[in-house]
């Protein structure tokens, strides 16, 4: 490991330090003043789509069907995304979709890591990217940068400029597909079409949900969509090059087994613990274990960890299912160099007014989280929730369709939000005064 935090971000210059630039990988902590969020109410959405506050708007860039112009079609599933500028006044969004083999992919062809039984079809998850002008926000191209994976449901943006995209499958081979699935890959956001596409295996195999990356050491952070989650976090033996192995690790807290706080609230909120990290061995798990041994281990469980996102020195991720109404909590972890990291549980929802089952999740041009809902019963509606520094929620948009919003990540001048309608597939974009 990078024995301190400077010494690592003056040795990989330029690189790291265009992160923090980057208004779509945006690099900044919640603040500490919960003023200026209180847009007013909702105001009915006329196409029965997305109600907001007033003030804002969206449009829709990308649909289900839409022709790319590599001669397929935009596939369906829309989910994480990430939001790169690759200069010259262009913007990448590198977009997963959550297709399985059964599904139809839209007509993909190229590189691919796995296909369709033995035919040259690649099965349907994977990455698009859509490339915009970041003036008037227009599409100027969109095509297909990863085939042949499966269920790729969040990831996250590295300091690097690519987007680190997961698995949430752990299929084997069965006669329809051919190899053995559960990985991260790697998408470089300036890439041009499919990818050679490499299965970072040492990043463990698992539910994978999101990732982060720490700047200021290159270390990976991992959550997993499980009831039995745990929080993972891959330190590389050579930070920026993720493919030249590393160590796979599990958070675990010294008297604090279970976070999830189902039945006793073993975690208060506000509460800090010291946490400390378990080395995992046999990571590529071919028996889908490595969350039992990690626990066995000491790591601490988590309830379904799904959205991630790094801020400036700290981050926040969501677990879905967790704390006693089962609605939802965020927790926020501070690395340290020296001293034990520390963890937080940030949020927890008590009622579904306030918060339910938060996803993807970022932060805003004031500071403050701004998390998708993926609630799926039948009298629920998805929202986009905003969180303030104090703990307190509040809403920004009602999705009026059944499905749920993902994906959520800002332009570089902060004035856009981009966010994913899960299915039929739609990429939108939501502007208005963000840093109020």
């Amino acid at each position: 490991m990078i024995a301190d935090r400077r010494d690592f971000l003056r040795a990989t210059g330029t690189a790291f330090a265009a992160l923090a630039a980057s208004g779509c990988a945006r690099n900044n902590v919640v603040s500490t003043a919960s003023g200026g969020w209180d847009y007013g109410p909702l105001q009915p959405d006329p196409a029965g789509m997305i109600d907001l506050p007033e003030g804002f708007s969206y449009r829709v860039l990308s649909t289900l069907g839409d022709p790319m112009d590599d001669g397929a079609t935009v596939p369906d599933a829309a989910d994480g995304m990430g939001c790169f500028d690759l200069g010259n006044d262009k913007i990448a969004l590198v977009r997963n979709h959550e297709l399985q083999a059964r599904h139809d992919n839209g007509g993909a062809s190229g590189p691919a890591y796995d296909t369709v039984a033995r035919s040259l079809v690649p099965l349907a998850g994977g990455t698009t990217t859509i490339v915009l002008d970041a003036r008037t926000l227009a599409v100027e191209k969109q095509f297909r940068s990863l085939n042949g994976t499966i269920r790729n449901c969040a990831g996250g943006i590295t300091p690097w400029g690519s987007w680190l995209t997961c698995e949430e499958d752990l299929s084997t081979p069965d006669g329809r597909i051919n190899k053995v699935h559960g990985w991260v890959f790697e998408v470089p956001a300036a890439a041009t079409g499919p990818v050679d596409p490499v299965p970072l295996k040492a990043m463990g195999r698992f539910n994978h949900e999101a990732a982060c990356v720490d700047p200021a050491t290159g270390i990976v952070y991992m959550t997993e969509d499980r009831n039995d989650s745990l929080f993972y976090r891959y330190v590389p033996v050579h930070p920026g090059k993720l493919a030249d192995g590393g160590s796979l690790q599990a958070l675990a807290i010294d008297g604090l087994p279970d976070t999830r706080n189902f039945d006793t609230a073993s975690m208060a909120v506000g509460e800090w613990h010291g946490a400390r990290w378990i080395t995992l061995d046999d990571v590529e798990a071919p028996e889908d274990d490595l969350r039992l041994r990690g626990a066995k281990a000491g790591a601490t469980l988590f309830a379904r960890g799904e959205g991630l996102h790094m801020g400036d020195g700290e981050l926040y991720f969501c677990c879905t299912s967790g704390g006693k109404a089962g609605l939802g909590q965020i927790f926020r972890l501070v690395p340290r160099i020296h001293g034990a990291d520390g963890l937080q549980l940030f949020f927890e929802s008590e009622s579904a007014e306030q918060f339910n089952y938060g996803d993807n999740l970022t932060i805003g041009p004031n500071g403050h989280l701004i998390v998708c809902e993926d609630q799926y019963s039948d009298e629920a509606q998805n929202h986009l929730r905003g969180i303030t520094p104090d703990g307190t929620a509040y809403t920004l948009a009602l999705l009026r369709e059944q499905t749920e919003w993902a994906g959520a990540c800002f332009s570089p001048d902060g004035k856009t939000l981009f966010v994913n309608l899960y299915s039929p597939a739609r990429t939108v974009a939501i502007t208005g005064p963000w840093a109020a």
